[in-house]
């Protein structure tokens, strides 16, 4: 079971990373084409739109895996581990809810969509697009619970994205200093 949510971890990262590259590329091309050519090209806009909206939404799904949504924490913080761990699974656990009432309605509105709406410049049908919300919010649901069973469960808490990054910038810093001491004295 780990190598399929190994295998999920990496596809959701490369997907968003593909979905950035690709966005942000197309908005480039676009800048090119307006400022030195001097013409636009139509639907370059509309598909960049429509990447960053399912970049945002599996991002979103991405971030509640690595457990970097922003949540106040310092009340968590005083408490024991254990007891800190039950009030974030009461917290998911509305979240949860909310995601299953989104999906919900989300699906209802796809259904509902009629074939003839369609992307204007894209020419695609917007329930193709509009897909986004429901598959993202599934996952961001499913990773949320993967998270709680290994925090309540497995007693493994994710690593703080913030936290790491930090704490990697303070032992390069102090690698620095040492280093630079050495050549110093």
């Amino acid at each position: 079971m780990s190598a399929f949510w190994s295998f999920m971890d990496k596809f959701e990262s490369h997907l968003c990373r593909i979905m950035l590259a690709v966005f942000v590329t197309l908005l480039f091309v676009q800048i090119v084409a307006r400022q030195i050519f001097g013409f636009s090209i139509t639907w370059i806009e509309e598909l960049s739109v429509i990447l960053f909206v399912w970049f945002a939404y599996f991002g979103a799904s991405y971030a509640a895996r690595m457990a970097a949504h922003n949540r106040v924490t310092f009340h968590l913080n005083m408490l024991p581990r254990k007891k800190a761990r039950i009030i974030e699974a009461i917290g998911d656990a509305f979240w949860i809810v909310f995601n299953i009432v989104f999906i919900w309605y989300a699906i209802e509105f796809i259904s509902r969509l009629k074939p003839f709406v369609k992307a204007q410049t894209l020419g695609w049908e917007m329930r193709y697009v509009y897909l986004a919300l429901p598959i993202a919010f599934t996952l961001m649901t499913i990773r949320i619970i993967q998270v709680n069973y290994l925090k309540l469960v497995r007693g493994v808490d994710p690593a703080d994205p913030d936290r790491v990054t930090v704490e990697a910038v303070m032992e390069l810093a102090e690698d620095e200093q040492r280093a630079y001491e050495r050549r110093n004295h």
